[in-house]
């Protein structure tokens, strides 16, 4: 695996360089998919399913849910849902839970952890979801980022589509979760095209 080729086109997504704690996270994932690679059984590769999120699809997440609300003293700070102004309650990159609540602080080293562990979870779902379908690693990692936004893979008609094979289906179904609380955002909608555009790659 090419490290320098793939650090340079998640700089280019990101139109900036690395921090050093985001060049840790992206050797870990190399790291973790080389390795897996190295354990798998030989076959064909289409019938391979990615277990992992790549540097690519972990970059495209922060893009979207940024580390948002840094204090003057370093730490970060929960703040409301846009759409509702209250709950649910977010930290980080993203992270929401019954820990987290009006007042909570983290360091960015805990930010980053939390989002790590929750990624391993969420491609977890999304492999179950997925059920044996081929699928690229640009369709895994665009379909973790929905449901890292959204929970919604194991309900979602795009993941039918996406079992069934039929993928020009299942792209245009991220159009359509671009609604919080019955209101289209400009947020939404730009991460669902970006999802979308991403599926449909080649990577």
């Amino acid at each position: 695996m090419q490290r320098k080729a793939i650090f340079d086109t998640v700089r280019q997504m990101i139109g900036r360089g690395f921090s050093q704690s985001e060049v840790d996270t992206l050797n870990r994932a190399i790291d973790a998919a080389e390795n897996s690679e190295q354990d798998s059984v030989p076959c064909v590769p289409s019938c391979r399913i990615p277990l992992r999120v790549s540097p690519v699809g972990i970059a495209l997440i922060k893009r979207f849910e940024g580390c948002a609300r840094l204090r003057p003293d370093g730490l970060i700070e929960a703040y409301p849902d846009p759409a509702t102004g209250s709950e649910p309650w977010t930290i980080g990159w993203g992270a929401t839970g019954p820990d987290i609540r009006k007042g909570t602080m983290w360091t960015q080293e805990e930010c980053d952890a939390r989002l790590e562990r929750d990624l391993v979870r969420y491609a977890d779902d999304v492999a179950r979801a997925i059920n044996g379908a081929p699928t690229s690693q640009a369709q895994f990692d665009a379909m973790v980022s929905f449901h890292y936004n959204t929970g919604a893979i194991a309900r979602a008609t795009l993941t039918r589509k996406h079992v069934a094979g039929d993928h020009a289906g299942a792209t245009a179904e991220f159009l359509r979760w671009n609604k919080a609380s019955g209101r289209v955002l400009k947020g939404l909608t730009r991460r669902r095209q970006a999802e979308a555009q991403l599926y449909a790659s080649t990577q």
